[in-house]
């Protein structure tokens, strides 16, 4: 399975932007990372295509929405109210099973990822 991240750029503070991700195949997980310059790649958010229940990490609850097109079998995250701290290169990972959701923030429990797309949020 290849994924293609597309829409990063650049974005005032309190802005929004749509980051897309298409998969070549068929997973069972979607999900988005990110990482941030001098850091460790983190979670961001998560979903089972099985059910409609998006999982967040708790920087982004409310903010951000990730919604899924299964017949384009595409993973998009939509991110309002921007912050400074929300600037990072961000992957789409996907993942072949699903153990629970405890699993889903460990980036290993996922089989493949996107190149990252990149975007900065500006004040």
């Amino acid at each position: 399975v290849q994924l293609q991240a597309s829409g990063g750029g650049l974005v005032q503070a309190g802005g929004s932007l749509r980051l897309s991700c298409a998969a070549s195949g068929r997973t069972y997980v979607m999900g988005w990372f990110r990482q941030a310059a001098g850091k460790e790649r983190e979670f961001v958010a998560a979903r089972v295509l099985s059910d409609a229940l998006g999982r967040y990490a708790d920087s982004v609850k409310g903010r951000f929405t990730i919604s899924i097109d299964n017949a384009e079998n595409t993973v998009y995250l939509e991110m309002n109210s921007l912050k400074l701290e929300d600037t990072a290169v961000y992957y789409c990972a996907a993942a072949l099973n699903f153990y629970g959701d405890h699993t889903l923030r460990d980036l290993h429990q996922y089989d493949y990822w996107g190149q990252g797309t990149e975007f900065t949020v500006s004040s």
